[in-house]
Order: structure tokens, then sequence, then C-alpha cells
């Protein structure tokens, strides 16, 4: 995935839409922010999840964070290669570190969604 072409959540969550499914991952300044990742928990397939919503955990050696998805809709796939390999998450957060794909049942993308200038500033803003 081309960052500069994805939507980002203020919760750090990244999505791209193909036809009416999403592919959600999380940023790289959040995987760089959580350093040392030790764990994940993503929903199965068939589970539902609302935009705004927790769908899962990520636990790194400073803190678990929960992961917000940015769409509602079903989980059609989850990354289960993550759970034996987290350094995927860590080293390639827009490709190899994807995290779900959900068939969208709700219109489209949320307005509050950000492109990446916008969320550039949004995290330069946190940090101070």
């Amino acid at each position: 995935m081309e960052p500069d072409r994805l939507k980002y959540a203020k919760t750090d969550e990244w999505v791209s839409l193909d036809g009416e499914v999403a592919t959600i991952g999380i940023s790289d300044f959040a995987v760089n922010a959580l350093t040392d990742l030790v764990y994940i928990d993503l929903p199965s397939p068939g589970k539902k999840v609302e935009a705004g919503k927790p769908f899962g955990v990520v636990e790194s050696v400073k803190a678990a964070s929960d992961m917000y998805s940015p769409v509602t809709g079903e989980v059609v796939e989850s990354n289960s290669k993550l759970a034996d390999d987290l350094g995927k998450l860590s080293s390639d957060p827009f490709g190899a570190g994807w995290l779900l794909k959900v068939r969208v049942t709700s219109p489209g993308l949320s307005a509050d969604l950000m492109d990446r200038a916008a969320y550039e500033q949004h995290w330069a803003a946190r940090a101070h």
C-alpha cells in the first residue's frame, strides 16, 4: 500500500478501500511509538466490526493499545501470519503488516478520516 493514498484515523489506523473490501492496518508512526511488539489479538473472519469501536489489541513491552475500526462491516480475513511474526508489522506496516480485510456494510469511508498530510500534522501536534 502506498501511504500517501491511504486514509487515516486519529487513533492511528489506516484504511484502503477497494470496492466493498477495506484493508486496515496501523500507521508507521504508531508502530514506531509502540516499539517492541510482543502480542496481537485480531478478530476472526465473520466477526462484525463497527467504525470507531475497538476490534483488537496490540501489545508492546511498553503498553497494550486498542485498535479501532475505521469502517463498519464484517471481517473477511485477518492477517494470521502476524501472530507468529510481529516483525512484519514493524518492518512493513503498509504491506505484509496489514491487519484486517473487512467487507464494508455502511457506505464508504467516514468523513473523519484524514489524508497522509493531515495525519502527519495530527501526529506532530500530539507529540508536543
